[in-house]
């Protein structure tokens, strides 16, 4: 079968998380391998009567074929919530709806990768991201990111490397660690991907999950026409549903998108866009948004008090201010995947930090999702991975 399927394909990793899911699957594991959003967040009763409402009122289009670039009225919704809220400049006819963030991710190293080009990456960084981009076989250049954000002088001499097509970045709550770029990080980078002419790829898909209510400015505020802006409603209203969408200010790239896109499927789902678009002019979205805010505020505190009774000093972790993640970091020479080996044993799963990083390391990190847990799930579940230290 090698010498049929496609180079590209062979050289795409598999995904490691599938083989960490499967073996928490089980009913008695407590998972915080996953990256999923609580159910008890999804507003079933909201998004039932819209589906009702659509059909009622649309009739006949709400199965029939559309645009590529997606539902007209959901994007004039995405448009002006973000001149609303983020006072940014966008208009209707720059936004692309995707099916899902991954979508997204996927268009963009179909239209910017040839093979063997630079593009940045937040190390450790979003490993869907890396899964995508690795399709296309292009050179990974990792950039060490701080608690503040990323390392700058090892940002620029990357770029000083020259033939680096695009920086994926996301700095609000990341995955894998839940940090989040400071107010003098973001105008860093920003400076430095204007100077060397270097495409900003900003991964939006927890800002709305502050604990604190706080929604950060965008990277891009003031470089739109040299950047690409992605959204989900995933994380806020259903995952199901794989909404996401991308703004794009330059014209001739979104066109290159909009033909990627058309040949990969024509549109996304576009019953689910007429739903949502319903959900959202017909329900208080930011008033459901806060009570996810409290529930994984509660969470995420639930899981760091049980951190700091049952790890060892010597196990760090940082401390988000929102998002659904956590980050731990074992002490030197420690393997996570060993940990991970012994905890499935004691019925208890996470992921080891190896496939957030580009060059096959094998670290002595760890994420922790606290979202999909109740909090006495998530005590016992720390205790156990404790015990094991």
């Amino acid at each position: 079968m090698n010498n049929i399927v496609s180079k590209r394909i062979r050289q795409t990793p598999p995904s490691f998380i599938r083989g960490i899911l499967k073996a928490a699957e089980s009913e008695d594991v407590i998972s915080f391998a996953g990256g999923l959003p609580n159910p008890i967040s999804f507003p079933q009763e909201a998004l039932k009567e819209s589906m009702d409402r659509v059909v009622t009122d649309y009739g006949s289009r709400v199965f029939q074929y559309s645009t590529t670039a997606g539902l007209l009225s959901l994007r004039e919704y995405i448009a002006e919530k973000y001149r609303n809220q983020y006072q940014l400049a966008v208009e209707p006819d720059d936004i692309i709806i995707t099916t899902g963030s991954q979508q997204a991710l996927d268009l963009i190293a179909k239209v910017l990768i040839d093979e063997g080009d630079n593009i940045i990456m937040e190390e450790p960084g979003y490993l869907g991201a890396i899964q995508a981009f690795s399709q296309y076989q292009p050179h990974f250049c990792g950039v060490t990111l701080l608690e503040d954000g990323p390392d700058i002088s090892q940002l620029e001499e990357v770029l000083k490397q020259g033939n680096v097509k695009f920086a994926y970045v996301v700095p609000n709550f990341q995955n894998p660690t839940g940090l989040t770029y400071s107010e003098e990080k973001r105008k860093a980078v920003l400076d430095l991907v204007r100077k060397y002419h270097c495409i900003l790829v900003e991964d939006d898909p927890y800002g709305e999950l502050s604990f604190s209510g706080k929604v950060n400015g965008y990277i891009s505020k003031d470089g739109l026409e040299e950047s690409i802006l992605l959204g989900t409603f995933s994380k806020t209203v259903t995952p199901g549903m794989r909404l996401g969408f991308m703004i794009i200010k330059d014209e001739k790239l979104r066109k290159y998108i909009n033909t990627a896109k058309e040949a990969a499927d024509l549109h996304s789902n576009i019953f689910s866009q007429y739903c949502l678009w319903d959900y959202v002019i017909h329900n208080d979205l930011q008033k459901h948004i806060q009570k996810i805010r409290e529930l994984y505020k509660e969470q995420c505190q639930t899981m760091i008090k049980a951190m700091e009774t049952y790890f060892p000093a010597e196990v760090t972790f940082t401390r988000p201010d929102g998002g659904m993640f956590i980050w731990a970091t074992l002490p030197e020479g420690q393997s996570a995947k060993d940990l991970f080996d012994k905890a499935i044993q004691k019925k208890v799963a996470f992921v080891p930090g190896d496939p957030f990083y580009t060059d096959g390391r094998a670290a002595n990190t760890m994420r922790l999702n606290y979202t999909n847990a109740s909090k006495e799930m998530i005590e016992e579940g720390i205790r156990r991975i404790g015990n094991l230290f």
